[in-house]
């Protein structure tokens, strides 16, 4: 069991090197994950000289370890944005996030990206005998602006052969992707366009004075006259002020190993799936006849292998026709989670630019953040003020994730027990009408 699944199915990627010289541009970005490849390829293109300064490599934490659906939306569900900032706004921003989605499916399909396999449509299904209620919310976020449609139980029984599930809420514009390869991809864009990616180069400090600010790395020194923080909770050495408005949430990726033609049977939909509102469980099929399937949220970085049975568990308990099976490959990534659920995009001082605080919503956010900045930088466009409304917000710390971590531990049983009714209750429906009417009379 290995967690190379993304790794052993990647496109050739090539060796960056570390910053050892002084260099004096427009824009350095800390980062280089999906956001931070954006930002530097969209300011590229613009004809500003820009460097990405990565610690690791590109794309080696969340950017490249995510489940890879790209979503409308936000972590925040759209009824709490509507309440916050009023209709008008949260249509403003509806709109962004279907702009961050259509960016990375037109970057995919115009550039020819390699090794990304763009599979449409994401389907949520409720594992509840709620269909009013999710009728309701269909036509909530068509006012807003969304292209979804109701599924009765007849139709996600048809493609998904679970007993558990329900109805569901169809997304026509989502779609799920290869994120590594698409991160790889991203950055070979980046570097055509003329940016400069450096790898195994932290920034050790940053001096926000003055009009040409500076960053420090073991090895080198960058004077920008901007700089994007495009960052997660790696942030933490250096600005750990930022670090700490963010909840640290890791959640756990499993790819099983081959299932066969049963696996197609079983789970007729190809598009991206989930079954809940929280970790538990977000799947896909890969590899011809595999399934990769996360969930098990934690707020700290547990070891997933003491995760995997778990998860392997959640499958069969789903799909018990698909049997035992195998695993391949976990793996865990952390993502960033803001208070306000909520990402943190734009100008915090003159000069100095934050894009992090994706949540679960990384792909078509990222690409929302790397759009607005480069263009408010460049062009001086104000559309990043969309999010001014969510502020930065201290998260509490240990506490905080102890707090989170409480909570979800605290709801998975309540909202286990209500799966569970609503599951015996079908069942209890169905052996009525299988009994025989002349057995109806001895009731």
């Amino acid at each position: 069991m290995e967690a190379g699944w993304y790794e052993a199915n990647s496109v050739a990627c090539p060796d960056r090197p570390r910053l050892n010289v002084d260099l004096d541009i427009d824009v350095c970005v800390i980062g280089a994950g999906l956001a931070g490849l954006t930002v530097a390829r969209e300011i590229a293109q613009r004809g500003w000289s820009v460097a990405v300064l990565e610690a690791a490599n590109v794309a080696w934490a969340a950017s490249g370890r995510n489940l890879g659906f790209v979503l409308p939306g936000f972590p925040e569900d759209i009824d709490g944005i509507t309440e916050r900032i009023g209709l008008d706004h949260a249509k403003q921003l509806w709109s962004l996030s279907e702009q961050g989605l259509d960016y990375v499916r037109r970057t995919i399909l115009d550039t020819r990206m390699p090794g990304v396999d763009l599979i449409n449509g994401w389907l949520h299904v409720s594992k509840l005998n709620n269909s009013a209620e999710q009728r309701a919310e269909v036509e909530r976020i068509r006012w807003i602006g969304a292209d979804v449609e109701f599924w009765p139980v007849e139709r996600v029984r048809d493609q998904l052969r679970s007993p558990r599930y329900f109805g569901a809420v169809y997304y026509r514009q989502a779609f799920h992707i290869d994120p590594y390869n698409y991160a790889l991809g991203l950055a070979a864009l980046a570097e055509q366009a003329g940016a400069r990616i450096f790898e195994d180069t932290p920034a050790v400090s940053l001096d926000p004075a003055g009009v040409r600010k500076r960053v420090v790395t073991p090895a080198g020194r960058v004077r920008a006259a901007h700089v994007v923080l495009a960052g997660n909770i790696h942030l933490g050495a250096l600005m750990p002020q930022l670090a700490a408005t963010l909840l640290p949430v890791t959640t756990f990726v499993m790819v099983t190993e081959p299932i066969g033609q049963i696996l197609h049977e079983v789970v007729r939909y190809h598009g991206a799936v989930s079954d809940t509102n929280r970790a538990d469980n977000h799947y896909r099929i890969v590899g011809g006849d595999r399934l990769q399937w996360s969930g098990r949220m934690r707020a700290w970085e547990a070891n997933p292998r003491l995760i995997a049975r778990g998860l392997a568990n959640d499958i069969g308990r789903t799909f018990p026709s698909l049997g035992k099976v195998g695993i391949a490959h976990i793996w865990r990534g952390t993502l960033g989670r803001t208070v306000h659920r909520m990402p943190q995009i734009g100008e915090i001082e003159r000069g100095v630019w934050l894009a992090s605080g994706f949540g679960s919503h990384g792909l078509n956010n990222t690409a929302i953040a790397g759009e607005l900045i480069a263009r408010g930088i460049v062009e001086g466009d104000q559309t990043w003020r969309l999010f001014a409304p969510y502020e930065l917000v201290w998260a509490g710390g240990v506490i905080g994730r102890m707090v989170a971590q409480g909570i979800y531990w605290g709801i998975w049983p309540v909202e286990r027990i209500k799966q569970e009714v609503a599951w015996y209750r079908e069942r209890d429906r169905a052996r009525k009408h299988a009994r025989p009417k002349s057995q109806e009379g001895y009731r």
